[in-house]
């Protein structure tokens, strides 16, 4: 029997009035790759909270959530195991605090990109389901 791994996150996106989006660099492991600020959600917390708490130790801003875009599900199946993420993906906007970067974390920077340069960039397939789900704001919160 495979092993089976569920993780569930929560991500904001923050496009501000110049259209541009803050992105965190996540030290996976094929290499360093772009992805919404935001990370796994701990054992009794509140997807809105994880965000909100995830958001000040990637950045270093303070935000408030905004509105639900959706939820983003992908299963894959790995070497040694089947593995199901499923994101909640927020709307939020920044309140307070200093850009700064996580040190000792999933990720090394925090940096706003325009939005028309994004994809240009090195990032996780779930940015690009995020920012659909922030255009399109589909009824049921789901892109297909």
């Amino acid at each position: 029997m495979r092993a089976k791994k569920q993780r569930v996150a929560a991500y904001g996106v923050c496009i501000n009035e110049n259209d541009e989006i803050l992105l965190a660099r996540w030290l996976g492991p094929n290499g360093k790759m772009w992805i919404l600020p935001g990370g796994g959600i701990d054992h009794g917390e509140h997807p809105h909270d994880a965000v909100i708490r995830e958001y000040m130790e990637e950045t270093g801003f303070e935000i408030e959530v905004l509105r639900l875009l959706g939820i983003d599900s992908e299963f894959r199946e790995e070497q040694d195991r089947d593995y199901h993420a499923l994101r909640i993906m927020y709307e939020v906007r920044i309140t307070g605090g200093e850009l700064r970067y996580e040190v000792d974390g999933t990720t090394d920077l925090a940096q706003w990109f325009p939005l028309a340069d994004i994809g240009q960039l090195e990032r996780v397939a779930s940015l690009d389901t995020a920012l659909g789900l922030y255009r399109t704001t589909p009824p049921a919160g789901i892109l297909r």
